[in-house]
């Protein structure tokens, strides 16, 4: 096969420090570059005073790695600002937080080209190249501008949002023309895909969309594809049976002590949906006063981009939040949640998803969401717990069998809590091992096969999403 090039935002070797808590994605990117002797290219994390272009190359269990660190204006411009202050909301549905600042736009296109020019010397005429979300959209127009002519694939991770939303950023068609230097576009569901291509409809005349999912830009052919990401399942599913998952599936159901436990695990982050299913959480605790002292919400909520405002804004105000609903529910051997502001290990994690009689994943907006595929995998097919998941999660497009909830409306979240915590044994059984069968079936692998089989076969393969 053709050597693979990577590129993606940070770096992650499967085999690396930390390795252990890697997620299904640099598994199946490390697996793919360990078979074609590729190389993963990408930001190391470490903040310098001036960018200077220099390379570390570093090799982890026959994956090979290069990195290069930023400058302290690139981070906060192009990373902190244009990535994070205004794609990340704006893509996310929440304009009302999003910062149009032209000093980000321009520190977003200034870093993408150094990493074109940086990354350009390493590439080789039959390489692939593969692309990775919303921090590097213009990459591949830089790539191609330095002559790289390579098959380029680009994989957007999170939402693509309605044309009337992409509008409200300043250089919109420009970000969008950009996307058109790419060979294959990939998105995690068909209604990311379709507002695509409704933009490109309404706001590009000369670009020619094919019934087949292709764009030509005159005569050059452009792949859109939808193209779920998945876990790797097997992995995360004998993770739920290592030692310290057993310990902490053990500790979980003493602590209980008898309690059902709701589960909760987010990034804190306003897409979330933290907020609101804390409300939906209190309304069914206010509505059904049978359930006190009875169940319990475990959330685990670690902290990210503490640097940017509205940020430390849902911390604080997620700390007054929980604060008031223990304050009126709780008594002196009850609390109705425990809210943790720190992460876990991926086989602690799947001990105490295993314990829980309800996995609750509430996204406002998510373009996939893989807690809930953890969820599932990490169940007990005998006495299997209940998925609640919110419509607007990617993952929500292949796991129908969930309970789908409206994340916006209490009351949905409630009586989802309710059906939750009174389902027969038979109907647990029956929906986990439908939902089981999908995250089998369409695990991160065969995300990889996916999108790579189109890339490589110069978009003539055929995708079964």
């Amino acid at each position: 096969m053709s050597r693979l090039i990577v590129i993606s935002n940070r770096v992650q070797p499967a085999n690396g420090e930390g390795a252990g808590n890697q997620g299904g994605l640099a598994v199946a990117l490390s697996a793919a570059l360990r078979e074609s002797n590729g190389i993963w290219f990408g930001w190391s994390g470490e903040e310098i005073e001036t960018f200077t272009g220099q390379l570390n190359f570093q090799r982890h269990d026959g994956v090979a790695t290069a990195t290069v660190d930023l400058g302290a204006q690139d981070i906060e411009e192009y990373y902190n600002g244009f990535a994070n202050r205004t794609l990340w909301p704006l893509f996310h549905y929440r304009i009302d937080v999003a910062e149009f600042e032209r000093g980000f736009a321009g520190g977003y296109d200034r870093v993408n080209a150094r990493f074109a020019e940086t990354v350009h010397p390493l590439i080789e005429p039959d390489d692939l190249i593969w692309v990775h979300d919303y921090h590097m959209i213009p990459l591949g127009a830089e790539l191609r501008a330095r002559g790289v002519r390579n098959r380029i694939g680009f994989f957007l991770h999170i939402p693509w949002p309605p044309m009337r939303l992409l509008a409200a950023l300043p250089n919109h068609r420009q970000l969008v023309q950009a996307m058109l230097a790419y060979d294959v576009i990939g998105f995690q569901t068909r209604d990311w895909l379709d507002s695509f291509l409704d933009y490109v409809r309404a706001e590009m005349p000369d670009v020619r969309i094919e019934a087949d999912g292709s764009l030509f830009v005159g005569e050059r052919a452009i792949r859109v594809i939808a193209c779920p990401i998945g876990i790797d399942t097997a992995a995360f599913r004998a993770s739920a049976r290592e030692p310290e998952a057993v310990t902490a599936f053990e500790r979980m159901r003493a602590s209980a002590n008898g309690r059902d436990l709701i589960v909760g695990v987010d990034r804190l982050d306003y897409s979330k949906g933290l907020q609101e299913r804390f409300l939906g959480y209190e309304r069914f605790l206010s509505s059904r006063p049978q359930a006190l002292g009875r169940v319990f919400l475990l959330q685990i909520a670690p902290p990210s981009r503490e640097d940017v405002q509205s940020y430390r804004e849902i911390r604080s105000a997620l700390d007054g939040l929980s604060g008031r609903i223990n304050g009126e529910f709780a008594d002196v051997e009850w609390v109705p949640i425990r809210y943790v502001n720190r992460g876990y290990p991926r086989d602690r994690l799947a001990g105490i998803y295993r314990a829980a009689r309800v996995g609750l994943v509430t996204p406002l907006r998510d373009g996939m969401n893989l807690v809930a595929k953890e969820y599932v995998a990490a169940q007990d097919e005998d006495d299997p717990g209940v998925l609640i998941l919110s419509r607007f999660a990617g993952a929500a497009e292949q796991m129908g069998e969930a309970l789908l909830v409206n994340p916006h409306s209490a009351e949905e979240i409630a009586d989802a809590i309710s059906q939750a915590l009174a389902m027969t044994r038979a109907e647990r059984q029956r929906r986990w091992r439908a939902l089981m069968d999908g995250v089998e079936e369409r695990d991160v692998l065969w995300w990889q096969r996916c999108f790579l089989s189109v890339l490589a076969s110069g978009g003539k393969a055929t995708v079964d999403a």
